[in-house]
């Protein structure tokens, strides 16, 4: 593609923006995890987990990868940002939560429900929902690169000095995860990469089949019940045991995902249908906003509520302006 086919140069900046701030909007403050009081950390989580996705969008974008790819680039997103941004999957009391205390594996130094939860947040919301919602909301830009060579290096440069900042900035008594914790996680996040990119390399067969999906209402309301199932998992942790716990994240996960991929490679899927797919996973974050009461700030429950339904307001908009910029286009 040369430089003459890309679409303007202020409508790309302009939508590579919107994902810059989409992600930590979503991240965190849509899903309760921090309260309105803070939303001057907007530009600084901006650095972090909008950096991670404009990364792995542009990479998807340079090198055709299909979803498959995205979604594995996302969980290499998810091993850089706890393991080495906030090394919550080896810190025991990060931020005095105990988060590794159920389903403690003492030889990995993790805890099993934790490394999942929060891997599979990253993988889902934190990520693949604003790459592909930005998409919708940015139309003419659509499968069409943001940044040119030099932006793409500099964007990947400023993100993993983020990733690094908690190294320099590192207090005497502060958390540090073991060198080896650290090590696996860089071969993991590398060996991810290349299967990523591996499978998006292979051969890709046009989509001919014709086998009924479901409408594109109920599309929405499958993804939100699967996802909600899959985030309810959450207040079980005092009443069944982690290994149970896990495997019902993993099977309403597997479930999720073998439907969808089996509905869009029909030639009836279309871009409302994947839109909808991403609605109900907003929706999900909408209610579990409400809640969840933020992890850090301190305000009142009254305040928190407030903030809640700002930002679903907002996420209710975008998902309303998106519907409307989109007419039934392949997705696939």
């Amino acid at each position: 593609m040369t430089q003459n086919q890309l679409p303007p140069l202020k409508l790309r900046i302009f939508a590579a923006a919107g994902l810059i701030f989409l992600a930590p909007f979503i991240a965190e403050y849509l899903l309760g995890n921090i309260p309105v009081t803070m939303l001057w950390l907007l530009p600084v989580l901006a650095l972090l987990y909008g950096g991670g996705c404009i990364l792995i969008r542009e990479t998807a974008v340079r090198l055709k990868l299909g979803w498959n790819s995205i979604l594995i680039l996302c969980l290499a997103y998810g091993i850089l940002e706890e393991a080495f941004y906030t090394q919550s999957l080896f810190d025991p009391n990060y931020l005095g939560l105990r988060l590794l205390d159920y389903g403690y594996i003492s030889n990995l130094g993790i805890g099993s429900w934790w490394t999942v939860y929060v891997l599979g947040l990253h993988i889902i919301w934190s990520t693949a929902v604003p790459i592909g919602l930005i998409e919708y909301l940015s139309p003419k830009t659509r499968k069409q690169p943001f940044l040119g060579k030099s932006g793409f290096i500099i964007a990947a440069v400023l993100f993993l000095l983020v990733c690094i900042l908690p190294f320099v900035w590192r207090e005497g008594d502060q958390f540090m995860a073991s060198t080896w914790q650290f090590i696996f996680s860089l071969i993991a996040v590398v060996l991810l990469i290349a299967v990523a990119v591996m499978i998006g390399r292979m051969k890709k067969t046009e989509t001919t089949t014709t086998r009924r999906i479901p409408g594109k209402i109920i599309t929405g309301m499958i993804s939100f019940l699967l996802s909600s199932a899959w985030m309810a998992m959450t207040f079980l942790m005092k009443t069944i045991p982690p290994g149970l716990n896990v495997a019902g994240m993993f099977l309403f996960f597997t479930i999720g995902c073998v439907l969808f991929w089996y509905w869009s490679n029909s030639s009836g899927w279309s871009g409302k249908h994947s839109l909808a797919l991403i609605g109900g996973l907003l929706l999900t974050y909408i209610w579990h906003g409400f809640v969840q009461f933020p992890a850090v700030g301190s305000l009142t429950r009254l305040t928190d509520a407030i903030g809640n339904i700002i930002f679903s307001c907002i996420a209710i908009l975008l998902f309303s302006i998106a519907w409307r910029h989109t007419k039934n286009i392949k997705t696939n």
